[in-house]
């Protein structure tokens, strides 16, 4: 789930106690991927931790947990038959109870709206104080109890600085250690400017609010954008959208879809103006790549960056036109361009790593 800090809060000022469900890790085939969360309620789940029966025992578990008021745990989950899955894999759950007065989630919540990068720390399995610890580059707060706080700030620190992603670790004194999970909170980035409050804009919007992105939704008509928007969607009603260009954040992944043919071009001219974004999709046909970029290099845009510029957009092989379709097809083109670009950022971790 995309923002499980604000749904905790919320749920603190209703006073309603949760049970936070986080796949701490896994071995070999899995659903779902380390740091992926789950709340659970007594009457309601917020979330998936990889559907089917695991997540159903899961549901059970943290319920179970919740009526009885007892402490957290991890739990190890082979994915096989027991189960009625095939996946063949392992995967480890952990179940941490929330209180209305854990005063953690206000703090990760800050960091988080800062945009100032942090490791949660939570006990997982053999600590003798079930604390939790928020560190910044500069700052721990909370603490794990019995001496561990130090050598916690020590490795979450070095996860930060590699750009390194959630960890089940053990820590402690040799002869006493335990697991702790740790999780690095960072500023999502892929950021995601769609110009365009159309059909397909519109859809694509539903498409993209389950995903871990942020979208900021441009266009100069405050009547298109629609009443309730996805947590994740920032609206940006601009009477000089090319403005929105100019400031958004190296890095960004550009989709253009106006009304207007001319707004599209002169768009197209401000983002391949750049060169620091990740993608820039604009929709259309085949003719109207061919009609931009002839208008484009007579007004000076060299032809070398209109490879930087994909259209038509969308996955081949999906001829749907209705906005749905569209949507579908663009978004899965945008997942697999940031697919490729995680990858070739994690690269130099792992040779550090090797």
């Amino acid at each position: 789930m995309n923002d499980w800090v604000g749904e905790l809060q919320r749920l603190r000022r209703e006073g309603t106690a949760a049970v936070l469900v986080t796949v701490a890790s896994i071995k070999g085939s899995a659903p779902r991927e380390p740091g992926a969360k789950m709340i659970v309620t007594a009457g309601d789940a917020d979330g998936t931790i990889g559907g089917g029966h695991l997540e159903h025992q899961a549901i059970a578990i943290a319920r179970d947990l919740l009526a009885r008021g007892a402490n957290g745990a991890l739990r190890r989950f082979p994915l096989g038959a027991s189960l009625g899955q095939c996946c063949g894999g392992l995967v480890n759950l952990l179940f941490d109870p929330v209180s209305t007065t854990a005063e953690w989630v206000d703090t990760v919540s800050t960091f988080r709206r800062d945009g100032t990068p942090c490791v949660l720390v939570t006990a997982a399995h053999g600590a003798t104080h079930a604390g939790k610890l928020v560190v910044t580059s500069d700052c721990a707060i909370g603490t794990l109890g019995a001496g561990l706080d130090m050598q916690a700030t020590e490795i979450a620190r070095e996860l930060l600085a590699n750009g390194e992603s959630v960890r089940l670790m053990q820590i402690g004194a040799p002869d006493a250690p335990a697991l702790f999970l740790f999780e690095p909170q960072r500023a999502a980035d892929f950021s995601i400017v769609l110009f365009g409050a159309g059909h397909v804009g519109r859809a694509l919007v539903h498409v993209l609010a389950g995903m871990p992105c942020r979208v900021t939704w441009v266009d100069s008509r405050d009547d298109q954008f629609p009443r309730d928007l996805p947590a994740n969607v920032t609206v940006a009603c601009a009477d000089a959208p090319t403005s929105e260009v100019d400031a958004a954040a190296p890095g960004s992944y550009f989709l253009v879809m106006t009304h207007s043919h001319a707004l599209d071009q002169e768009l197209a001219e401000a983002i391949l103006a750049r060169s620091d974004f990740a993608y820039f999709g604009l929709i259309g046909s085949v003719s109207k790549r061919r009609a931009f970029e002839k208008r484009m290099k007579n007004r000076g845009v060299p032809p070398a960056r209109f490879r930087h510029m994909t259209c038509p957009i969308g996955v081949p092989g999906i001829s749907g036109k209705e906005p749905a379709a569209i949507a579908i097809a663009v978004a899965a083109e945008v997942l697999q361009a940031r697919e490729r670009r995680a990858a070739a950022d994690a690269a130099p971790a792992q040779a550090r790593r090797a």
